[in-house]
């Protein structure tokens, strides 16, 4: 696979950046009349079929069996898991403290990361991090903590759902053990075929959820509003099409460190457009914040996590024509 251009890359992350700094909010109206996981299963069914149509007729869909068994189980613990598990709480758990709970995924993700290393047999996978590594991770959540701490402070967290709050770190977790399988999982399929798969599978698993909850029974759709409809659409173009396949391309070409950075940034993101859309006032704290986790995500991009060493070529035997170097 070659390596992507600088510039891809900087278009990728700010993708992700931008447009999941956007989908807390969008999530929040949608499941204002539409059951969490029904949403999100036909979010993802129609955002996956699209995707799996658009190479179909392009270029042929071609996936192995191996790579769709692999990919639904990526899907699983992404769009159930992470995001399934994200809408459901939701729709009980205010926002700001919902966002200080998720931002804890930089830190399970870079340490999963780093226990793919210490257990893979030739130190071939995952990463060890290093000092830079660690004191971003710091930065970033004593970031967003002045972002948005101060309001959960005001509001208060009495009341809470405790199951719900269970289902945000559950959702860390999971979407954590699912970026470490689509990271370094034998075989890959071609990153945008396999978001394609992980989208229509994880469809499934949130469609079984749906069913399980009891979601179906409750299910009014005459009980949907416009508002509810529109954050949908605007979830399945951007935050799946266009934000989910691009998380599955950077998840190739990246480390989970330095995408995992989403996290800390997808909340400043969703301040400043309260403050342009909605004209919600800005504070000098929130530029504070901003800057400090701005200088977070700096440190953990430009630190350079520790690989192995290669391994000493051995020597050769002697023999009449010297035996050339295999390439690592």
């Amino acid at each position: 696979m070659s390596a992507p251009s600088r510039t891809a890359l900087i278009a990728a992350f700010g993708a992700i950046y931008l447009i999941w700094g956007s989908t807390y909010l969008g999530i929040r109206i949608a499941v204002e009349s539409m059951p969490a996981f029904l949403m999100a299963s036909s979010r993802f069914i129609v955002a996956g079929g699209i995707v799996a149509a658009f190479i179909a007729l392009t270029r042929g869909f071609r996936a192995t069996a191996k790579q769709w068994r692999d990919n639904a189980i990526v899907g699983g613990f992404l769009c159930l898991g992470g995001n399934g598990l994200v809408s459901w709480a939701e729709e009980k758990v205010p926002s700001g403290i919902a966002t200080l709970i998720i931002s804890a995924g930089p830190v399970f993700i870079v340490l999963m990361d780093w226990a793919v290393h210490a257990w893979s047999k030739d130190g071939s996978r995952g990463t060890r991090p290093n000092t830079l590594t660690f004191a971003g991770l710091g930065l970033g959540f004593v970031g967003l903590a002045m972002l948005v701490g101060p309001d959960v402070l005001a509001t208060g967290v009495n009341g809470l759902d405790p199951l719900r709050v269970l289902g945000l770190l559950g959702a860390t977790f999971f979407w954590g053990v699912g970026m470490m399988i689509m990271r370094y999982v034998r075989e890959p399929a071609e990153p945008f075929t396999a978001s394609g798969i992980q989208m229509i599978c994880g469809s499934g698993w949130l469609l079984l959820a749906s069913l399980a909850t009891g979601e179906l029974g409750r299910f009014d759709a005459a009980a949907i509003t416009g508002r509810s409809v529109a954050a949908w659409a605007y979830l399945v173009v951007f935050g799946s099409l266009i934000g989910f396949s691009t998380f599955t391309w950077l998840m190739k070409h990246s480390t989970p460190a330095k995408v995992s950075t989403y996290a800390y940034v997808n909340p400043v993101v969703a301040v400043f457009l309260g403050w342009f859309v909605l004209h919600e006032a800005v504070s000098p704290r929130i530029f504070v914040a901003a800057a400090i986790i701005i200088a977070g995500v700096a440190l953990i991009t430009i630190a350079k996590n520790k690989k192995p060493a290669s391994k000493p070529a051995a020597a050769p035997a002697p023999a009449a024509v010297p035996a050339t170097q295999k390439a690592g």
